[in-house]
């Protein structure tokens, strides 16, 4: 859910930051300070919303009837039992469980694409649209999330009718990666946006499989600080994956170097993915 509402705000946001820098000067201020403001508002106020009015447990869902609230609270509970039967270990344990730091690992090399392709998108469809106003760009740029988000429902839908998701996470980040490596090849700006949308459908695919693979085995407080670390750990890559890029351009004069470093951890997170075990073991609090 976190990831499909992320993908919905890079569709809208896209042409409207375009439009916002190509026609937003209001009171003599800076286009580029409305973008902040006017982007920045919606996600303060539903924060706000979220809090107040998204319920905590299946006890507190006021669109759920009496018997749906103690057959959902009778399912969890259940699920949470059989886990526990299997194997106990402390939510501390749970910090320091290999398979736990397997699936940070896996979540860094992942987020390495994830957030170099949400940063450098719109430069890279900047540099072969050059004659384009920003708003052009903007819808652009959408495109490549709009299908993104069709491929992440399928991918999600199927992994989930299957029961499977090792190759549902391994094969997406696979695609991601030769995508990076192809786009440092082309200076066509139809097959730049193309390849950029096949980026951008490897690598939104691969997230909903991915966060259903915790579940499998935590729970409880286990379940809160495994996930907790894989979702820190993973989000150093918002940094690592983006500043490589930018680093290799500025030591090259050419995005190509990085491009390919982030496709080469993307290559690494699908091995990662593969030598996971089909039946992970159980950790509970």
């Amino acid at each position: 859910m976190h990831y499909s509402r992320r993908r919905c705000l890079c569709i809208l946001g896209a042409p409207l930051s375009g439009l916002i820098l190509d026609h937003v000067h209001w009171l003599g201020v800076s286009s580029w300070w409305w973008l902040l403001i006017l982007e920045g508002l919606p996600a303060i106020v539903c924060g706000v919303l979220t809090y107040l009015l998204l319920p905590s447990r299946p006890t507190e869902a006021k669109f759920l009837t009496s018997e749906e609230k103690d057959w959902i609270t009778a399912a969890v509970a259940r699920e949470d039992e059989e886990k526990r039967g299997k194997h106990q270990i402390s939510a501390m344990r749970t910090l320091v469980d290999a398979k736990v730091w397997h699936l940070a690992a896996i979540g860094f090399t992942m987020a390495n694409g994830l957030y170099a392709m949400s940063f450098w998108i719109p430069q890279l469809v900047r540099s072969f649209s050059r004659l384009y106003s920003n708003t052009v760009v903007g819808f652009q740029v959408m495109i490549p999330h709009l299908v993104g988000l069709v491929a992440m429902l399928l991918v999600s839908g199927s992994s989930d009718r299957n029961l499977e998701r090792r190759y549902h996470i391994a094969i997406p980040a696979s695609i991601g990666g030769i995508a990076l490596f192809l786009l440092g090849r082309t200076s066509s700006p139809f097959f730049s946006i193309a390849l950029l949308t096949l980026l951008a459908s490897g690598i939104y695919s691969l997230y909903g499989p991915f966060f259903s693979l915790p579940s499998q085995f935590l729970t409880g407080f286990s379940a809160a600080s495994g996930i907790v670390l894989i979702s820190s750990v993973a989000n150093l890559g918002g940094f690592v994956g983006p500043y490589a890029i930018g680093a290799i351009n500025a030591r090259t004069g050419s995005l190509y170097g990085g491009l390919a470093a982030v496709g080469i951890s993307l290559f690494l997170s699908a091995a990662l993915i593969l030598v996971l075990p089909k039946e992970p073991r159980s950790v509970t609090p």
